[in-house]
């Protein structure tokens, strides 16, 4: 495993909308500029989908102009045309479109069934086709639902296969609730990995039952090499009661370079930014890297 891992970091949008507290244009605009110093070179920063169902990414395409000249590559999440005609409008160069695994869920997150959303991004896909515009598509709920339990793989493999063929670059494989453990994850992976080339995957683990580094771990042992993370464990589900935020990133980092697989992150910078995000949405990290880098630091502190 020492080749490299891509890092997507998901905070300024899957995990900010999540988050209670809404944030300023210009503290996410801060804080995509802080993760792309950290060396986070590819982030989500932001949603062009309804103000009132999203109220937390109101002004996206500030966002992505205010981001525009970082140097990075910065993903926008589109729910149909009208979205992505906003977010080209606004200089996007990479769009994700979701779908999910399971019915429930589909009909629960975005009120329509799974072949309803496919139909919904087929023009969405098409359009950026002939724009230039590269689509990355997300699975959600491929280990477990919050209405339907348990997952079969051949059910992932359909909506990952269907968005691949579609158009999609890369297919995002999202753990949306938390559940699932090493054994389920890998067995997910080698099922998709039969219709969807290994390396267009990416692995998308939430928290939840504290799985998602092993989890990961598993995933890559059968080849991938994407992750979507967010700084400080960002977000979590609003259609999945107790489920906790993404993986995060100080400990995907701290993970992997602990193997002698280089990210091309500053721990140092990166746990500075989860600071003050932190700070900004009035509560702690729940990255386990983050609380124990910070204490350590706050004991040299005071020794010194």
């Amino acid at each position: 495993m020492s080749d490299r891992v891509r890092i997507i970091e998901m905070g300024p949008r899957d995990g900010l909308q999540n988050e209670k507290t809404p944030l300023s244009i210009a503290d996410r605009i801060a804080f995509v500029r802080a993760l792309v110093g950290a060396g986070l070179s590819t982030v989500e920063v932001g949603a062009f989908v309804s103000p009132k169902a999203i109220p937390q990414m109101v002004g996206s395409d500030e966002v992505m102009r205010g981001v525009s000249q970082l140097g990075g590559e910065f993903h926008v999440l589109v729910p149909n045309v009208k979205g992505y005609e906003a977010a080209r409008a606004a200089g996007a160069k990479v769009i994700s479109v979701f779908a999910a695994a399971s019915e429930s869920f589909s009909r629960a997150n975005i009120n329509c069934s799974i072949a309803e959303s496919l139909e919904r991004f087929k023009p969405v896909i098409a359009h950026a086709k002939t724009d230039g515009i590269k689509v990355r598509g997300y699975v959600s709920c491929v280990l477990g639902c919050p209405y339907e339990g348990a997952i079969k793989p051949q059910a992932v493999v359909d909506v990952a296969k269907a968005l691949w063929d579609l158009g999609c670059y890369e297919i995002s494989l999202g753990d949306t609730i938390g559940v699932g453990t090493p054994r389920q994850a890998r067995e997910m992976l080698r099922a998709v990995g039969g219709d969807v080339p290994l390396a267009h995957l990416a692995m998308h683990f939430h928290d939840t039952y504290g799985q998602a580094l092993a989890n990961l771990y598993a995933g890559m042992e059968e080849g991938a090499r994407v992750i979507d993370a967010a700084a400080g464990g960002l977000g979590g589900c609003p259609f999945a009661p107790g489920a906790t935020g993404n993986v995060a990133t100080e400990d995907v980092v701290y993970m992997l370079e602990g193997m002698g697989i280089r990210t091309g992150v500053d721990m140092e910078k990166l746990l500075a930014t989860t600071n003050e995000i932190s700070r900004l949405i009035g509560r702690p990290p729940v990255s386990r890297v983050a609380a124990a880098l910070n204490a350590k630091n706050k004991r040299m502190a005071s020794s010194e």
